[in-house]
């Protein structure tokens, strides 16, 4: 039996960034007290897991919660990122977590339970039960359980491969690599998301020769280009020109495949080989420095994913190629953000953070607390907050994009949430049409050109869904067959 009983208006499930970009926003909008629990030892969610070289794709500036500042909005020096603004690195991540949480605990509107697991159904019985010992807390919510673990990171160090590794093979995760000894004939990076990326990048910033490097991509991506998303100064242009070339070529393109061309022409979408076409976008970012440096590893196997590692030979799903015992592989197939099915956001006793903005969870999370906070009733939360499901393969895109654009719209109607939008720091697009429309005429006339584009695009972006969606159903196979 627990020996306490605890009351608070909301219960978090879950300190990552989804978690506490969802506090941060009750904290500072409303007096309500908050339950957080989390199974691992500290705020961060995945960033305790991470590899050590790890930094954020995008700028520092659109990252942590809505009340505080991550970074100084300084300019990088470093050859990848260099005259663009800085990106955060996993241990500026988590101090900046941790000072949060201490300034959350210090109000004592906020109790957290690191180490520990939730035990409930997210609706009526509510209990937190410590990882390695203590007694177990009962609960009561007055207002809603926020589960932020529907939308799971996965992540190398915490979800080993899917594939078979033999006897004498090193295979490890990336968190080891900094820690491992240079291997006799050359490194594997299997995976071709972010992670894979990030490795490839590593290896070669620390020296190791392209050749000898393997790239194993069992799938091509497409690629945000950095330069298009950053926020402040001489930048602002070339990223509101990013959002019109978009919304225009969904306005005009007669294909899934004109729009990514498209919005590779217009300098928007990045891929490593041009001969190739991606089968794979999850909104990964790269600047074109980046790019280049990946272009110059010589051998990258397309032979789809792995099945298995040999003494001698790698297994493919497309056949296999050799290898060696005195290779140091390195598993990069975790999955990021897992492709569930979006689900409703809120009911009448629970909250279920998603992404209500493409590619953006922590705003997603913050604009969905802010909705918690201000509008009555269920159903019209619900129609402020409609989930997209996580974008897999390119055209899947196009759908997300439509409910991207529908979101805005019902945001904009409002004029609470969009006061909100113009002073939220998370919100990159809304920052830019606010300090975009200062006196700039470039920038006003962009600003102009996007509100009629988007109209294009929402007129054309459902007869492309429904060509996919055919075009999908014909290539599957019949019941029959």
């Amino acid at each position: 039996m627990p020996t306490e009983v605890l009351d608070a208006d909301y219960l978090i499930v879950g300190s990552g960034a989804v978690g506490l970009a969802f506090a941060d926003v009750l904290f500072t909008e409303t007096d309500a007290t908050l339950a957080i629990v989390d199974r691992r030892h500290g705020p961060g969610g995945h960033w305790n897991d991470a590899y050590p070289f790890v930094r954020l794709h995008q700028p520092s500036a659109y990252y942590g919660v809505n009340s505080r500042d991550l970074g100084t909005d300084s300019l990088d020096r470093t050859a990848l990122n260099k005259g663009m603004y800085e990106r955060a690195s996993s241990a500026e991540i988590l101090a900046y977590y941790q000072r949060l949480m201490t300034d959350l605990m210090g109000s004592g509107r906020v109790r957290y339970f690191p180490m520990s697991e939730y035990v409930g159904d997210f609706a009526h019985e509510h209990r937190v039960v410590p990882r390695v010992g203590g007694d177990s807390t009962e609960i009561s919510v007055r207002r809603r359980t926020v589960d932020t673990s529907y939308i799971r990171t996965e992540v190398p160090a915490t979800h080993p491969p899917r594939y078979l590794i033999a006897d004498g093979v090193r295979c490890v995760p990336p968190h080891r690599l900094p820690g491992e000894d240079r291997p006799e004939d050359g490194y594997v990076v299997i995976g071709s998301g972010k992670t894979g990326v990030d490795v490839c990048l590593w290896l070669l910033e620390s020296g190791v020769a392209p050749e000898r490097i393997t790239w194993v991509a069992p799938r091509d991506s497409w690629f945000q280009n950095r330069h298009h998303m950053q926020p402040l100064g001489e930048f602002m242009t070339p990223a509101l020109a990013g959002l019109v070339q978009q919304a225009e070529i969904a306005g005009s393109a007669q294909s899934a495949d004109e729009f990514f061309l498209g919005m590779e022409a217009a300098g928007v979408l990045l891929r490593v080989d041009p001969s190739v076409t991606p089968e794979m976008f999850h909104g990964a970012i790269l600047s074109v420095a980046e790019l280049e440096e990946l272009r110059r590893i010589p051998s990258v196997v397309r032979m789809g994913r792995v099945q298995a590692i040999g003494p001698e030979r790698i297994v493919l799903e497309g056949g296999t190629v050799p290898s060696s015992t005195g290779r140091l592989y390195i598993d990069c197939t975790a999955r990021g953000v897992d492709l569930r099915e979006s689900r409703t956001v809120f009911t009448d006793s629970t909250v279920t953070p998603q992404m209500v903005r493409t590619f953006q969870p922590v705003f997603s999370s913050a604009l969905i607390a802010h909705v918690e906070a201000t509008v009555d009733g269920t159903e019209a939360k619900n129609a402020l907050c409609r989930p997209m499901q996580m974008a897999d393969r390119p055209a899947e895109y196009l759908r997300v994009l439509l409910l991207n654009y529908a979101n805005h719209y019902a945001w904009n109607k409002n004029p609470l949430i969009a006061e909100w939008l113009q002073a939220s720091r998370l919100d990159r697009y809304s920052r830019l049409t606010r300090d975009g429309a200062d006196g700039d005429l470039e920038r006003l006339a962009l600003i102009e050109r996007h509100g009629a584009a988007v109209k294009s695009a929402v007129a054309n972006l459902p007869l492309l869904v429904a060509q996919h969606e055919a075009a999908e159903a014909a290539s599957a196979p019949s019941e029959n067959g």
